[in-house]
């Protein structure tokens, strides 16, 4: 097992804890830079719609998995900036400008709906953020001068600097750079005082508002930020599909988008992109194994939401860390093997509640 003596603060706030993190995170990166060239351009869409929807589980893993903020209407926001990405596109505002836009316009929305959600929390938070998707998805439909309503709408290809990104390569690099930025960014902010105030929240809004921070503040700025990467990967969802209407980004969408940040593993920036890689690969595992299914199974029209039900119930019953949890248990074990105590993981029954009723 790897022990760390540090000896300065530079060391302790490093993003890369030893050099295997640097090793085994340059050769990633190394790997996704060299994809477009050896990937086949299907696998390349599908690794190109992972970079986008790890965007958008970025935003939702820092409200949900590190502020404890629940959000079942996510899709509004990511709805906010693909069509606020097609509207500009199309007006012929540049690209880099129009992304901008769709992060600031979906911000703008989430701080919105952040204002009137701070009196409440819990389920009743969820039921808030529920009804604005709906509130959303409505005007999408009916707001047909700007959105084209049910109809939808054509977006065109991005140019940046006279130079077309219509290719699926280009495209993909152009995701690959707006993730590895988001993410970068989301590590720095999770190591400031701004990210220790969000992760005190969630662990105890008492405590954390006892020791001076904002609550009101804090919250709404988590709402923005997560809104503002939802609404950037909406910009990059739009101009992937070409096209979009209003029921992409309907309620099982932000479904989806909670599935994503609760089996990729809560509070862990991993997790965003072991979801989306869950999200992405699970519906072509289906369409696979349904040759090998009896024909009344695999000709089911419900059969990809009873699979994700139930994948989603195993998750919580025997692995409510995720993927990411799952895979620090097996790192644990490799590491410490052969004495590795098997309720090294297991979560205490006893602990002291400081959120009392009043």
């Amino acid at each position: 097992m790897r022990y760390i003596f540090k000896t300065s603060y530079a060391q302790d706030i490093a993003l890369a804890r030893h050099g295997g993190h640097v090793f085994w995170y340059g050769l990633l990166c190394v790997a996704l830079l060299a994809a477009p060239w050896v990937v086949p351009e299907y696998w390349l869409a599908q690794l190109t719609f992972v970079l986008i929807y790890g965007i958008v589980g970025l935003g939702l893993m820092l409200l949900a998995g590190f502020t404890g903020q629940f959000s079942i209407g996510h899709a509004a926001f990511l709805g906010t900036g693909a069509y606020t990405q097609a509207v500009l596109g199309n007006l012929g505002v540049p690209f880099p400008l129009a992304l901008l836009a769709s992060a600031a316009l979906s911000a703008a929305v989430g701080v919105v709906v952040a204002l009137p959600a701070l009196r409440v929390k819990g389920i009743y938070l969820g039921i808030a953020t529920l009804a604005f998707g709906f509130i959303v998805e409505e005007v999408f439909a009916r707001w047909e001068s700007v959105t084209g309503g049910n109809s939808g709408l054509h977006v065109k290809s991005p140019t940046l600097f006279g130079w077309s990104l219509g290719s699926s390569e280009s495209f993909y690099l152009v995701c690959l750079v707006v993730a590895v930025l988001c993410t970068l960014a989301i590590l720095n902010l999770l190591r400031s005082p701004t990210g220790r105030a969000f992760v005190a929240i969630r662990d105890s809004e008492i405590s954390a508002q006892s020791m001076g921070i904002h609550l009101a503040r804090y919250k709404t700025l988590s709402f923005a930020i997560s809104a503002a990467l939802a609404g950037l990967g909406g910009a990059l969802y739009a101009h992937k599909l070409s096209f979009i209407s209003p029921d992409q980004f309907s309620i099982l969408q932000s479904i989806d988008l909670l599935l994503l940040v609760v089996i990729g593993g809560l509070g862990s920036v991993h997790g965003a992109f072991l979801g989306a890689i869950f999200l992405i690969a699970m519906p072509q595992l289906i369409a696979s194994a349904k040759d090998f299914l009896p024909q009344a199974i695999g000709q089911a029209p419900g059969l990809q939401g009873l699979v994700y039900g139930l994948v989603l119930i195993a998750f919580v019953l025997f692995e409510p860390l995720g993927l990411y949890g799952r895979w620090v248990k097996v790192r644990t074990w490799l590491q410490l093997f052969p004495f590795y105590r098997r309720g090294l993981f297991k979560r205490q029954k006893s602990f002291t509640k400081s959120d009392r009723l009043r």
